[in-house]
């Protein structure tokens, strides 16, 4: 089994060159921006990008609308709210109102009894 051989400069700079060759070998081969491949693909993403815009639009929409009715239902509720406190409040008087009716008729029957 022979030892590692170390590479001379010569062969680095062979290897180097090589390298920047292959480099500049495979970006010559890649298509050209006028390359009708190349207008496909951008066209597509172009679609691609369009697509995405117009369903961004309509998820928005969807968004806004939602919020406008979450919104206005959270308005009912506060109406609905209101409502039923004024008729707690109302029913809270009559309640009251018929406690001292009762109170006093008891107080007129005791006076009557006395007398």
């Amino acid at each position: 089994m022979s030892g590692f051989k170390e590479p001379s400069f010569a062969d680095r700079q062979k290897a180097a060159q090589q390298a920047k060759q292959n480099i500049l070998s495979k970006f010559r081969s890649q298509p050209g921006p006028d390359d009708p491949a190349v207008k496909q693909r951008q066209a597509e993403r172009e679609a691609v990008a369009a697509e995405r815009a117009k369903a961004k639009l309509a998820r928005e929409a969807a968004k806004t609308e939602q919020k406008q009715r979450e919104e206005e239902a959270a308005v009912a509720a506060a109406a609905q709210l209101a409502r039923d406190k004024e008729e707690a409040v109302a029913r809270e008087a009559a309640l009251e109102a018929e406690r001292k009716a009762a109170r006093d008729a008891r107080y007129a029957a005791r006076k009557k009894k006395k007398k």
